[in-house]
């Protein structure tokens, strides 16, 4: 093994509670204070990213869209981007990594290894959520989907942050939280791959898997 790859969000980073947290805030704020409001705009988000990833839409025309539909109305772009940044600046000020995610890329890169992030995300915005939280001199890489034909899983997203790092698939390790984006689809592009399960998910999905980072030995 000459190099490994961590996705970010919700490998390294918790973004799932700094989401959960910043539009149940969001919300109140034009009065939507259901219980189910988290789990509902995850849904949402997750659906229309997904199609950001595969290009049927752009960034911003994702966001606009979950808005829209979070909302249950029609709205201009203008309005959409204006509700949608008292969201983003909630999201933002909730960012925080785990306890486990230093010390993981510490040995990786003690063991010899270049080390990157494979995220599907924004590059500006992933390169500040790297930067305020003290990643940025942890990698070597950081490669964003947006900067992509597509993200992950597409075998391309993998095969071109191989191609940056200077090393061969079956010689770079895929670690992350997603069965399906980060490990099947590593794992179909020729990469090793380790399933983050902090939730014990998947107990019997026949790949590689832990708990924490603490269990990753290099």
């Amino acid at each position: 093994m000459r190099a490994v790859l961590f996705d970010l969000d919700d490998t390294l980073v918790d973004q799932e509670s700094a989401s959960d947290a910043a539009v149940v805030a969001w919300a109140a704020t034009f009065g939507v204070t259901d219980t189910g409001v988290a789990r509902r705009w995850s849904g949402i988000s997750h659906r229309h990213y997904a199609r950001y990833q595969r290009r049927e839409v752009t960034f911003t025309g994702q966001r606009r869209d979950r808005v829209r539909e979070f909302i249950g109305r029609e709205m201009t772009d203008a309005e959409a981007d204006e509700l949608f940044a008292g969201y983003l600046e909630r999201y933002e000020a909730g960012w925080s990594i785990f306890g486990d995610a230093v010390p993981a890329l510490r040995r990786a890169r003690a063991a010899g290894l270049t080390v990157g992030i494979l995220t599907n995300g924004e590059e500006g915005q992933q390169r500040r959520k790297v930067d305020r939280l003290g990643l940025a001199g942890e990698i070597d890489l950081l490669v964003a989907s947006s900067v992509l034909p597509a993200g992950k899983p597409d075998p391309r997203a993998f095969g071109y942050a191989v191609g940056l790092l200077g090393t061969a698939a079956a010689e770079t390790l895929m670690v992350g939280n997603s069965l399906g984006k980060d490990v099947l689809g590593a794992q179909n592009a020729g990469l090793p791959a380790v399933l983050l399960d902090r939730a014990d998910a998947h107990p019997d999905a026949g790949v590689r898997r832990v708990r924490t980072l603490d269990e990753l030995t290099f």
